[in-house]
């Protein structure tokens, strides 16, 4: 069977971070939401997604397929039934669907013709930016099982303090020495070839993935998951890092989602908690206005290739697009748009030129080569959001 990860209803909600990539690559627990499906049914999927991304993130369409809605994380239970899907068959939790059998042939689906199954089971789905760290603890503890299944641990070596050990899991290659690992609110998962220097301290849920770099006296509270190739000091609070992002310096990160090739200059804080308590507004791009999180604490939503300089300062429930370059004393405003250039005092437009130069430069410290397949997309995301630049 082919299986096709779809962006569905929530693309726009999940905006900055859905800008570069498809729902599906949006990392969440320990694994990216197509990587957790991929795990579970044994198969590569592809994805339908936007236009402009098609060229990175092609979908492939056989005869016969099941288009799963890439806003739901598996288990086990959901899986079974999916694999037993027949033609003209659906899943769906409430009014949202979760997968549809289809085949190439059909130019649009009526699922008044398909026979409905109805999925009762608690499920995980990601419907806003902020449920990326807030549904974090419980996506940790089910991709820690999954990835731990019948598997045992690297040895841990003696210098490192250890709570719970039998909660804690470590990849081949991991280099740690003289830290705290304190699984006893969940897990701990440590990556191939990842670091962890002396006198870091860790509270589960969290997970480092592979090749990133926990520094020197860092503070980890869960449930944070820091993606691959990141660099990670200072005190950081259930948060989720994509991955190629650093925040390598002292400074307070917390209840927030940074995306890929990011940087947090040093002694970068954010407010994740309003002066008086009240609930947070995050600014939506479905609505064009600010929106209710129902969240007493919210912090920073920084898209892809977004960097900040020493010092800044970020105000509760932030949001910052793609590509933006903050700098600059004081609070800049709580929705930055993609490719701004400022801070404070006032916001130019980052132009694509220089984008472009340091994307390639940023990227080529992770042998990782900005080809014309990335400029094309960051050059739509930069002409799809003009309308945000007022200044």
């Amino acid at each position: 069977m082919n299986y096709i990860l779809f962006d569905g209803t929530v693309r726009n909600a999940l905006l900055p971070f859905t800008y570069t990539k498809p729902v599906a690559d949006i990392r969440i627990g320990i694994l990216t939401i197509r990587e957790k499906w991929e795990n579970y049914l044994g198969y590569t999927i592809t994805t339908l997604t936007e236009e402009y991304l098609e060229e990175k993130y092609p979908m492939v369409e056989l005869e016969a397929n099941i288009m799963l809605n890439a806003s739901f994380l598996p288990t086990e239970n959901l899986v079974n039934l999916i694999k037993n899907l027949n033609e003209n068959e659906a899943i769906f939790k409430g009014d949202d669907v979760i997968a549809f059998f289809t085949t190439n042939a059909q130019e649009e689906v009526d699922f008044n013709t398909y026979k409905i199954i109805s999925y009762e089971d608690d499920i995980l789905q990601v419907k806003n930016t902020w449920d990326i760290f807030s549904l974090n603890d419980k996506a940790i503890k089910d991709d820690f099982k999954l990835l731990t299944k019948e598997r045992k641990s690297e040895p841990i070596p003696d210098t490192v303090n250890c709570i719970n050990k039998e909660n804690i899991f470590l990849e081949e290659g991991v280099d740690i020495s003289f830290a705290t690992l304190n699984a006893g609110n969940g897990p701990v998962y440590i990556g191939k070839d990842a670091i962890i220097m002396e006198g870091a301290l860790v509270r589960g849920p969290f997970a480092l993935c592979h090749d990133s770099v926990l520094k020197m006296g860092a503070k980890i509270y869960g449930a944070t998951t820091i993606g691959p190739h990141c660099k990670i000091g200072g005190e950081v609070n259930n948060s989720v890092l994509f991955g190629y992002s650093s925040k390598g310096h002292e400074g307070y990160l917390g209840n927030s989602v940074i995306g890929e090739w990011c940087n947090l200059g040093a002694d970068t804080n954010n407010s994740n908690l309003k002066n008086n308590y009240a609930e947070i507004k995050l600014w939506s791009y479905e609505t064009g206005r600010f929106a209710k999180t129902g969240l007493q604490f919210c912090g920073l939503m920084m898209g892809d290739h977004s960097k900040c300089g020493i010092n800044t300062m970020f105000n509760t429930g932030t949001v910052v697009g793609v590509s933006a370059n903050i700098y600059g004393g004081n609070f800049p405003r709580n929705f930055i748009p993609s490719f701004s250039w400022g801070g404070s005092a006032g916001f130019t437009t980052y132009k694509m030129d220089k984008v472009n130069e340091v994307a390639t430069v940023v990227m080529k410290r992770k042998h990782i080569v900005y080809d014309e397949q990335e400029n094309k997309i960051l050059d739509h995301i930069f002409n799809d959001t003009k309308k945000y630049r007022d200044f």
